[in-house]
């Protein structure tokens, strides 16, 4: 939105606080107060918070200790969410409910900590570090860094940064030619990684191989237990931590707000992969990771070959939202006997496996002896830094796809922000505007272990509640 606009449309939006503060019963947190509240709460993260523009997931109440995947130093921010890119979209939901400078000045400040960061490959790794000498530092497209040129699509990092990107480029009407530059490239990289038959790996350093053959996925021939091991499983046909899911997400939004047909092929060849990598029966779902044989392969050293609970939901998930932008009812075609095989597979706890072994259909685990890991199907006394089972959302999934099914094409529909929600935002946040909470349960992130008692400072709840607040504002128009 053009200066003018924005300053009109914030005058307006004064004007009518003033004459009926909210529309809400008696008791309800007023227009006004959520407001006051945003402001404080947005202020003290940006001006105490940030650090070159950017964050990272936890910090301690005095702002002395930060933490990404691990502990971060003092010119580290991260990318994977719940990171700069979940801060900065918070701030443009904020911006957007209340069309405040002040938070479009914030989200580009963030943005422009990310194309900092941004790689020579085109898109993002997990962590920047400003400090050209740092550990974590990389071949930054600006030249600022050294080190790998290893763009991830792992845990959602670049598909998180390129998100935001667009929003916000849309934002300023495209005319913000470092932002639009920056997500052009990333975009046009990402399309690059996307294999011929519609996969894309989990990390690449340029464009992929395009003259491998496409061919559907089935059982490895050898001994997967003790074979197979390949050391650059990275370069493959990954699905591991929902990267379709969040590829998809990308490719929609991108095609929604750039109408180019790129990216709506390469979100119809994706799917295409999806019905290629199910396995056949009688486990016809998805592994994490396949070979350019299209086997299921080990990834790390814990992450064996085999069907993966999360993952097939995800692929379910994502077969769902292609066929609701494409309306093709091949992309339908997969979900009901990968549901029927994951419904059979619940664990008498209601969840499902991480794992479940190739063709016996056994919940796989692994247990660990020193660094070394073993597969075992005890799910007694399990390291603790992986998740090993997984919720299932097998009845959402069915009910999605019924609607799908029976309906026209659907439209979107908003979730209400009620007010008891935002009051409890509201008396939760302190005098400072900070929400700080308490760790309940022990917790591993990276190599920092918190214990219950111990207090910090969010990244994601800060999104969340400024996300939600602004949902409030839009709602109560």
């Amino acid at each position: 939105m053009p200066a003018t606009n924005r300053a009109a449309a914030a005058f307006l939006l004064c004007i009518c606080l003033l004459i009926s503060p909210l529309s809400a019963a008696d008791g309800d947190p007023t227009a006004a107060e959520v407001l006051v509240a945003m402001k404080k709460a947005a202020t003290y993260y940006h001006d105490q918070v940030a650090v070159h523009g950017g964050y990272v997931y936890f910090y301690s109440p005095d702002l002395s200790k930060r933490y990404g995947e691990g502990t971060a130093s003092p010119d580290q921010i991260w990318v994977q969410p719940p990171g700069t890119p979940t801060v900065g979209m918070a701030y443009l939901e904020a911006y957007h409910a209340t069309t405040d400078a002040y938070y479009l000045d914030a989200a580009t400040e963030t943005a422009e900590a990310l194309i900092y960061g941004q790689l020579q490959s085109g898109g993002w790794t997990n962590c920047i570090d400003f400090d050209p000498k740092g550990q974590r530092t990389a071949q930054y497209r600006n030249g600022k860094g050294r080190g790998k040129n290893n763009t991830s699509l792992d845990d959602d990092q670049t598909q998180s940064a390129i998100r935001f990107l667009v929003r916000l480029d849309k934002a300023y009407d495209f005319k913000n030619e470092t932002i639009h530059e920056a997500v052009t490239t990333a975009l046009d990289a990402l399309l690059a990684a996307q294999f011929a038959n519609g996969a894309f790996p989990q990390v690449w350093t340029g464009p992929v191989d395009q003259s491998l053959p496409i061919q559907q996925a089935s059982f490895p021939k050898y001994d997967w237990k003790t074979e197979g091991r390949i050391k650059n499983y990275w370069d493959m046909y990954t699905l591991n931590d929902g990267l379709a899911g969040s590829v998809a997400a990308v490719l929609v939004e991108a095609h929604e707000t750039y109408g180019d047909d790129r990216y709506l092929s390469a979100l119809k060849k994706l799917g295409d992969f999806l019905i290629l990598a199910q396995l056949p029966s009688p486990q016809p779902a998805w592994a994490q990771q396949y070979n350019y044989d299209m086997n299921p392969i080990w990834a790390r050293r814990f992450e064996p070959a085999a069907v993966a609970g999360r993952e097939s939901q995800d692929a379910i998930e994502t077969l769902l939202t292609i066929f609701e932008v494409t309306r093709d009812k091949k992309y339908l075609e997969p979900v009901p006997k990968a549901v029927n095989y994951l419904e059979a597979s619940i664990l008498p706890d209601g969840q499902l496996a991480r794992y479940y072994e190739l063709e016996s259909n056994r919940p796989l685990y692994m247990n660990r002896n020193g660094k070394d890991y073993f597969l075992t199907y005890d799910d007694k006394n399990l390291p603790d830094h992986y998740g090993w089972k997984t919720s299932q959302k097998l009845e959402k999934l069915k009910n999605e796809y019924r609607k799908l099914v029976n309906s026209p094409k659907s439209t979107g529909t908003s979730k209400k922000v009620s007010a008891d929600q935002v009051q409890g935002i509201l008396e939760s946040m302190d005098d400072q505007g900070r929400w700080i909470t308490t760790f309940k349960d022990q917790k591993l992130v990276g190599d920092q272990r918190f214990h219950p008692g111990d207090q910090y400072i969010s990244s994601e709840t800060f999104a969340k509640n400024i996300e939600t607040l602004s949902g409030y504002l839009k709602s109560s128009r």
